[in-house]
């Protein structure tokens, strides 16, 4: 459903390179996440695929259509949530999802059992103006207007930066709920906990793809044993674990120290810490989490 090759775009003639030799594929009916943190390129990508805004270099194809000869085709069978709110702040949503139906040909009646489940969580609200909205229910007005047009694939530019966490729990489910009825969805997100709930992901980084797997595929290729160490002064824990010869990575995660070694240095560690003063570490190994996986392939 989504093809691209050797996809290319830079800025300011050159001088900002977003995407470079980009490559990956999405099946009909998955639901892929592009993984990756602000700056990363992700939405020059989804530009580039939603026909509005023309590659340097490489081909794009969105169901069979190319994405530059084949603009308007695409226009018509996709569904696009940009980043940023974009419907009419000073309509209702009422009004909003009308207007968005007659854009596309199609009435709010016609389509209404693809929204039903998303709708009427705001429809008792349905004469409120959009620019009134919560976070939460913004999101789901713009999913909507997306869909409103039955599309086949469905492009979500990080749909959930800022809203909250129940209504991003309640959003994720219902993507999954669109992915069963066979609607093919391309999702961003810079937060590395929502890469589980895809089928598979691609992790992104300063325009270039560091890796492509499903979420379990991911971790089961971190290469080492992986450890979590806790301790009452975190900072003094960070600083003297780092400073101890025999560690590959230590990045702070929360409460705890995230620790790998190159060899089997963890009894050392432990007599390390405790004559740095530690007398309350506890070391516990882990399994890597997607996070970890994107800090590994940084480095």
């Amino acid at each position: 459903m989504i093809q691209l090759s050797n996809i290319k775009k830079t800025y300011n003639k050159g001088a900002v390179t977003a995407v470079k030799d980009i490559s990956f594929s999405v099946e009909q009916g998955e639901l892929f996440g592009l993984i990756g943190p602000d700056g990363a390129g992700k939405s020059t990508l989804f530009r580039i695929l939603t026909t509005l805004l023309l590659a340097d270099e490489g081909q794009a194809v969105v169901n069979g259509y190319d994405v530059v000869k084949d603009y308007k085709q695409i226009r018509k069978g996709v569904g696009y949530m940009p980043g940023k709110f974009s419907l009419y702040q000073d309509l209702t949503i009422e009004e909003n999802l009308n207007f968005f139906a007659t854009v596309f040909g199609t009435t709010i009646r016609q389509n209404y059992d693809l929204i039903k489940d998303i709708y009427q969580q705001i429809e008792p609200f349905k004469d409120r103006r959009a620019g009134k909205l919560s976070g939460g229910m913004k999101q789901k007005l713009a999913l909507c207007c997306a869909l409103i047009h039955k599309p086949t694939v469905l492009f979500l530019d990080e749909p959930t930066t800022g809203v909250d966490v129940v209504s991003r729990k309640e959003f994720w489910q219902m993507l999954k709920r669109l992915k069963d009825q066979g609607i093919t969805i391309l999702v961003s997100t810079p937060y590395m906990d929502e890469a589980n709930l895809c089928d598979r992901i691609a992790l992104i980084q300063k325009g270039e793809i560091l890796s492509i797997d499903t979420p379990q595929g991911i971790i089961r290729s971190f290469p080492d044993r992986l450890y979590a160490i806790h301790s009452s002064n975190t900072y003094k824990l960070l600083k003297d674990v780092r400073s101890f010869a025999g560690i590959r990575s230590c990045f702070a995660f929360g409460d705890a120290l995230h620790v790998s070694f190159t060899g089997h240095q963890e009894e050392a560690l432990l007599s390390h810490l405790h004559e740095k003063g530690h007398d309350d570490v506890s070391m516990s190994s882990i399994t890597p989490g997607i996070e970890d996986c994107f800090i590994h392939l940084l480095k």
